[in-house]
C-alpha cells in the first residue's frame, strides 16, 4: 500500500470514529429526553391531564421504546384512558424488557389480575415477591392475595396475605383483606382484630369505616356501628359509602 492510500485509509478511519461518536451522542440525548418525557407523562397523569400525558409518553416512545420503565408508564396511561388493548401491549413489552425488575413485574401483574388474566398476574407477582432486588415483597404478596380473591380462591388468598404479614406485620392492605376474609367466614372477633391492626398503621377511609360498621353489626354492637356510620357521613360525605347510608336513612325502617 503506497503512502497516498495509507493517508486515505487513515482519513476514512478518522471519519468513521467521528461518525460513530456522533451517533452515540445523539442516541444518549434521545435516551435522556425519553426519560424526561416519561417523567412528565406520569406527572400529567397524576394531575388528571390525560391528553398531555398521552402526548408526552408517545414522544418518549418515539425517542426510546426500549426501556421497561417507559413501556410501563405507557401501560399506566393507556389503562387510565380505558384503552385496554394498548395498555396490555405496553405492559407486555415492559415485562419483556424488564423481566428482572420486580417493580415492573408487580405493576404489570396488577393490571393483568384486574383484567382477568389471573394466572399470568399471579406468576409475575410471585416472581417479584421472591426477587432479592425487591424492597417490598409484602406488597407483591398482598397483591397476589387480591389476585387469588378475585379468582374466587379465598384459601390461597389467605396464604398470600399471611406471607405478606410474615414479611411485614404492619402491611395495611394484607390486614384489611384478612379482616374481610374473617368476616366472610363468620369470625367477627377476628375480623375486628385485623381491622384494628390495620387502623393502627394507616388512616381510615370510607371503605374501612364501612367494613368496621359491618363487623360491629355482625357482632351485635349497634352503638359502635352507628358511631362508625356517623364518621363516614361527617368525614367522607361525598363517598359512595356515605351515599349508601343516606339512602338507607331516607328509606326508613
Amino acid at each position: 500500500m503506497n503512502r497516498r492510500m495509507l493517508c486515505f485509509a487513515a482519513i476514512a478511519m478518522s471519519m468513521l470514529t467521528v461518525s460513530t461518536t456522533a451517533v452515540a451522542a445523539a442516541q444518549k440525548d434521545l435516551d435522556q429526553a425519553a426519560v424526561a418525557n416519561t417523567q412528565l407523562a406520569l406527572a400529567y397523569m397524576k394531575e388528571g391531564d390525560l391528553a398531555s400525558a398521552r402526548d408526552k409518553i408517545e414522544k418518549a416512545l418515539q425517542q426510546n421504546p426500549h426501556t421497561a420503565r417507559t413501556q410501563m408508564a405507557a401501560g399506566f396511561i393507556y389503562d387510565r384512558l380505558n384503552d385496554r388493548r394498548k395498555a396490555q401491549s405496553h405492559f407486555e413489552q415492559a415485562v419483556r424488557l424488564g423481566k428482572d425488575d420486580p417493580e415492573v413485574l408487580n405493576n404489570a401483574a396488577v393490571f393483568f389480575c384486574r383484567t382477568g388474566d389471573f394466572e399470568r398476574g399471579e406468576q409475575y407477582l410471585l416472581q417479584a415477591a421472591t426477587s432479592a432486588l425487591y424492597r417490598t415483597p409484602d406488597v407483591a404478596y398482598a397483591n397476589a392475595g387480591r389476585c387469588a380473591r378475585a379468582d374466587a380462591r379465598p384459601k390461597e388468598a389467605e396464604q398470600y396475605f399471611r406471607k405478606a404479614l410474615a414479611v411485614n406485620p404492619k402491611q395495611p392492605d394484607a390486614l384489611l383483606q384478612m379482616a374481610e376474609l374473617a368476616l366472610a367466614n363468620g369470625n367477627g372477633m377476628q375480623a375486628r382484630a385485623f381491622l384494628e391492626r390495620r387502623d393502627a398503621v394507616a388512616p381510615a377511609t370510607a371503605s374501612t369505616l364501612m367494613l368496621g360498621r359491618r363487623i360491629e353489626l355482625a357482632l351485635g354492637d349497634s352503638q359502635q356501628a352507628q358511631r362508625l356510620a356517623q364518621r363516614i357521613k361527617s368525614e367522607f360525605p361525598t363517598s359512595a359509602e356515605a351515599g349508601q347510608l343516606f339512602d338507607e336513612e331516607r328509606a326508613g325502617p
